[in-house]
């Protein structure tokens, strides 16, 4: 399987990223310049975090206007997966591939340590390999992390199970202690927290790396499939 990780001016995770999918789940990957990419040779695409253009305007509004962005959206249409993980969330966000938008911390300050997550849908292609309400810790590291969306989002997002991760301890303000949802059609995930960051026992966590492996199953399945 083959990995995208799309880097803009300010991503600052994505060796996080590539470490993930290349040295820890073992599969090829290549960090992709936003103005030289070319996506379609690729079976996933990876939207890391950081601050691209400085979160100017509004975080991740900049980047979203970039022309990689109409590649993203092809892959999307396409049935791929792609994740957008903390600025790679609010960059799916702007760009409308994802509903809601991020707002500020609800205490208006950076934070950046664990928080435990509760797996809410475990039927997804990034979920494969948890539990059904398990809870798993990922580290945290945002300072607009406060998920909102009106009523009728937030009731469509229950009905069509779109809603992924939500926190136990809900850090940020988020809707319904959302941490993660996916698209409609189940390819397209965003999430504030860092499952990148724990990968590795060496660091004392890999409760992150099952999301990298259900990406890999569900695209090992559907080669076999498809073969």
């Amino acid at each position: 399987m083959k990995f995208a990780v799309v880097v803009f001016p300010g991503s600052n995770c994505d060796r996080d990223m590539y470490f993930a999918a290349k040295d820890a789940l073992g599969e090829e990957a290549d960090l992709v310049w936003y103005e030289e990419a070319d996506l379609s040779d690729y079976d996933a695409i990876l939207l890391p975090g950081g601050f691209s253009y400085g979160d100017y305007l509004r975080s991740g509004a900049i980047a979203a206007t970039s022309p990689i962005t109409e590649q993203i959206r092809a892959a999307a249409e396409a049935g791929k997966p792609i994740l957008g993980v903390c600025n790679g969330f609010q960059v799916l966000l702007e760009t409308g591939l994802l509903p809601g938008a991020m707002l500020s911390n609800v205490n208006q300050k950076f934070m950046c340590h664990y928080e435990t997550l509760i797996v809410e849908n475990n039927e997804t292609m990034f979920t494969s390999h948890y539990e059904k309400k398990e809870k798993i810790s990922i580290p945290i590291a945002h300072g607009d992390g406060n998920y909102y969306c009106d009523e009728a989002t937030y009731q469509a997002l229950l009905e069509n199970d779109q809603i992924v991760f939500t926190y136990e301890n809900n850090p940020n303000g988020s809707v319904g202690d959302i941490a993660g949802i996916t698209n409609e059609a189940g390819n397209v995930l965003g999430m504030m927290p860092h499952p990148e960051r724990a990968v590795e026992k060496l660091i004392g966590n890999e409760d992150g790396l099952r999301l990298f492996q259900s990406i890999l199953t569900h695209w090992r399945n559907n080669h076999a499939i498809n073969a």
